[in-house]
């Protein structure tokens, strides 16, 4: 009996991240169910009583993928940060690190292309992928604001609208990263950020 409750979970897992990887190296649009289904080894029926239909798989995608990996990269590290500028530096660097292995600079930020993809269409998706820029602003944002009190960051310096600049620059390397293909692009762009974050130390 526990196996067979721990077997729909286990698939529809497997569908969800099969459809992650499909989304991020095809767009939603360009994706395709039945290289889902065959890909994660499941029945056209399996993955329809899991998910109603395509665009609630992209829901779910953004919402169990994508924002866990906003959460896992940004907003956990931050949570009790009261050091952001030396914070957010180490995870500029290993961003830019890792856009140097395997397919990640080529593909770009899955967040980042679900939004320039998607957003102009579809209001779903647009209210999901605002929420989880939304989480991430606020995280940015209240880590400065700790920074602030605990005189880790310059006085006079507005952490709401470091928090949008951060989020925007970051989102910005990375696509252009992608779109030139270029490591190095990423690596200057990303060296200029941190200068930046130095700038507003006390």
């Amino acid at each position: 009996m526990r196996a067979r409750t721990r077997a729909p979970q286990s698939t529809r897992q497997r569908i969800l991240q099969t459809a992650h990887r499909e989304f991020y190296r095809h767009g939603f649009q360009g994706g395709s169910l039945n290289r889902i289904i065959d890909d994660a080894g499941v029945t056209k029926g399996a993955l329809f009583h899991h998910y109603d239909g395509k665009q609630a798989l992209g829901f779910a995608v953004v919402e169990n993928i994508v924002a866990l990996g906003i959460a896992d990269r940004w907003i956990k590290p931050l949570s009790e940060s009261i050091d952001p500028v030396h914070d957010i530096q180490s995870i500029v660097r290993g961003i830019v690190k890792q856009k140097h292995q395997g397919d990640s600079l080529e593909l770009g930020c899955p967040l980042n292309n679900l939004a320039q993809e998607m957003s102009p269409l579809d209001e779903g998706f647009r209210r999901r992928i605002e929420t989880i820029y939304n989480a991430w602003r606020e995280s940015v944002e209240a880590a400065f604001a700790r920074g602030l009190k605990a005189g880790r960051v310059r006085r006079g310096v507005a952490p709401r609208r470091l928090a949008a600049f951060v989020v925007a620059a970051m989102t910005g390397i990375v696509g252009t990263a992608k779109n030139a293909q270029s490591g190095e692009l990423m690596a200057e762009a990303g060296e200029a950020l941190i200068q930046y974050l130095e700038s507003l130390l006390p």
